[in-house]
């Protein structure tokens, strides 16, 4: 079982890191993509190991999808990849998990439209404007889709991840 978290530099910290490790915790193996080799970090110092770059991944090898939040979701939302790989994980209704910022991604892909979905508040027009039915609440769950607000959603974030993956068996 493998997990794909998609991210870039200025990410939040938590937002990557407490799922990385929520995973990892419950059997899965996890990739840190990224648009560059090497490694990322995020806006509060830390530092994570780049797995694989956007354009070798095959969104085939993996059962889930997190996108974490921060200034990272801005930077690489438009590239071509990476919304060929969320549009590949929508459309086989794998879990998919986005917090914070990191619904922009799907805004960009075209994904949003007639789902309900929560985000970072500054980011709720955009996701409206998207054709989603925004809420302000911890998380939300839409199908295969899971969103949270900021990194003090990450408890439920993490709970409704893990209980949706435990379902898939």
């Amino acid at each position: 079982m493998k997990a794909l978290i998609l991210s870039a530099d200025n990410f939040e910290d938590s937002e990557l890191l407490v799922p990385l490790y929520r995973l990892r915790e419950v059997g899965y193996s996890v990739v840190v993509a990224s648009d560059k080799s090497g490694s990322i970090h995020g806006k509060h110092g830390y530092e994570v190991p780049v797995d694989r770059v956007f354009t070798d991944l095959n969104p085939a090898d993996y059962a889930v999808l997190v996108l974490p939040g921060g200034k990272a979701p801005a930077a690489i939302r438009n590239t071509p990849a990476v919304q060929e790989i969320v549009r590949a994980f929508m459309s086989s209704n794998k879990p998919v998990a986005a917090i914070c910022h990191g619904p922009q991604i799907l805004i960009s892909a075209g994904l949003l439209k007639g789902r309900k979905a929560t985000c970072y508040e500054s980011v709720a027009p955009e996701l409206r404007d998207a054709g989603a039915s925004y809420e302000d609440i911890e998380v939300l769950v839409d199908g295969n889709l899971i969103t949270s607000r900021k990194p003090d959603d990450l408890p439920a974030f993490c709970r409704e991840l893990t209980r949706m993956l435990k379902a898939q068996g």
